[in-house]
């Protein structure tokens, strides 16, 4: 049962890793500099919205997974597409719009994924780690909104 409770090192790594973007991107949208971007036809803001509602899909597939492996039932495959289509609708938000609604989407699908690891559907680790990466990642997004 300590397994259960043991982070492991590569879901650190590669978590933090994945905040790397958020925080680049949301800096470079906060300082005004393009960063050398505009010479590809691209924007700090733009690949950031891009990145978070990628990754507010990816949340969703968290929960749809954990549902899959564990039986868990049809209603949190239900839930676990809102965070695609909130996501889809942001893309389609004026600035700051779509920024603001990754960010408290972000954020709030790290507060509601915690009932995965009261539910037993994932480790409880799972659920603290969401919570630190939701966090910063939320957070990034609504700063450069």
């Amino acid at each position: 049962m300590a397994r259960r409770n043991t982070v492991p090192i590569g879901a650190v790594v590669l978590g933090v890793a994945g905040l790397i973007p958020f925080l680049g991107f949301a800096a470079l949208a906060v300082s005004g500099s393009d960063g050398g971007l505009s010479s590809l036809g691209l924007a700090p803001r733009t690949i950031l919205s891009a990145y978070g509602a990628v990754i507010a899909s990816f949340l969703g597939g968290i929960r749809w997974g954990a549902a899959a492996a564990r039986n868990a039932g049809n209603a949190d495959y239900l839930v676990a597409i809102i965070p695609s289509l909130v996501a889809w609708a942001a893309m389609a938000a004026p600035a700051p719009w779509d920024l603001r609604i990754l960010g408290v989407l972000v954020l709030a699908w790290g507060l509601i994924d915690q009932d995965l690891h009261r539910r037993g559907l994932v480790p409880i680790w799972l659920g603290r780690l969401r919570l630190l990466l939701s966090g910063v990642a939320g957070a990034a997004l609504l700063v450069a909104a």
